[in-house]
């Protein structure tokens, strides 16, 4: 029989992932966690066009990108056990305080060369409106092979792919015994057509080195954070020199409204006594770590896409 486990956040729904762990502020995020997490399976949500598999094991992320400081903790767990997941792989990217992703510096979701607001200002490829970025489709996707050669931006995947070597705001961090992991980053910025979000993903079974390789990937998923918070991080450099560029709102977002986007929120908490201080942002995610969940929403290439398949999403 399986053992049942109280729900300490009964008002989020019972579906998919739990997010919204509260801690004081003089604990770290480590030690934020509750005593006992929820354990509800969380459902899947697209992977956007932007993701590449060849992210570095490492905790910080920022390589020296300007934005307001944000510690991201997450706990994994066994959505059948509620047990921690241990050793397991939670993969991160998101774009920079310009809303640029890097491995695509030279492709801006909002259009024209050389990211947000660069010469040319067009619809460019990835840009709202504009064609998307293509893909050879192959594995590596949601349900597919986890890193290595032949996944999503590897050596024989997804080739049409035009991916520099850039990797600011992306890594990867195993999980310790009791299924947490730590990330130091920056709060995200914005571009057309998305809400702020961070991507994630959940790789099991494989082998770390300098980088992860190897297993499956049992989840996929994106992280939002709350409007009000966002708001006000908006007016703060070197965001604010994207006012002018229209922020979508979770209201307005797709992954958000139709891929379970309320049950994704990240708990929030200051690090110091202004919001350019920083932010810890703490969730639980619960898994089923044997599955290979299949794509959803038309963004990435997962196995099988190929040439003539749906093109990816906004990222």
């Amino acid at each position: 029989m399986r053992n049942v486990v109280i729900d300490p956040f009964p008002h989020l729904s019972r579906r998919g992932f739990l997010a919204g762990v509260t801690g004081s502020l003089a604990l770290t995020a480590i030690n934020a966690f509750p005593a006992t997490p929820g354990c509800s399976l969380i459902g899947e949500q697209e992977e956007g066009p932007y993701y590449v598999d060849d992210e570095t094991l490492r905790r910080n992320i920022t390589e020296g990108k300007p934005g307001v400081p944000l510690e991201l903790a997450v706990m994994l767990v066994d959505a059948k056990s509620c047990r921690p997941l241990g050793n397991a792989a939670l993969d991160i990217w998101h774009c920079d305080a310009g809303g640029v992703y890097s491995g695509f510096t030279a492709m801006s979701p909002d259009g024209g060369p050389g990211g947000p607001g660069g010469p040319g200002g067009g619809r460019g490829p990835g840009g709202p409106g504009g064609p998307p970025p293509q893909f050879d489709g192959g594995p590596g996707g949601p349900g597919g092979p986890g890193f290595g050669p032949g996944g999503l931006g590897g050596p024989g995947g997804r080739g049409s792919r035009q991916i520099d070597p850039t990797r600011f705001l992306r890594g990867v961090q195993l999980t310790d015994e009791k299924g947490r992991a730590e990330f130091s980053t920056v709060y995200p910025g914005w571009y057309s057509g998305r809400a702020i979000h961070i991507h994630v993903k959940a790789h099991i079974g494989g082998a770390a080195a300098a980088k992860y390789a190897g297993g499956h990937v049992a989840h996929t998923g994106q992280f939002f954070f709350p409007e009000d918070l966002t708001e006000r991080i908006a007016r703060i450099e070197p965001y604010a020199r994207r006012l002018a560029v229209h922020r979508t709102t979770q209201v307005e977002d797709h992954v958000f409204n139709e891929q379970h986007g309320a049950e994704c929120m990240l708990t929030m908490e200051r690090l110091g006594k202004a919001d350019s201080d920083g932010f810890r942002a703490i969730a639980t995610l619960a898994i089923d770590p044997e599955a290979t969940p299949s794509p959803v929403g038309g963004g990435g290439g997962g196995r099988g896409r190929g040439p003539g398949g749906p093109p990816p999403g906004r990222g």
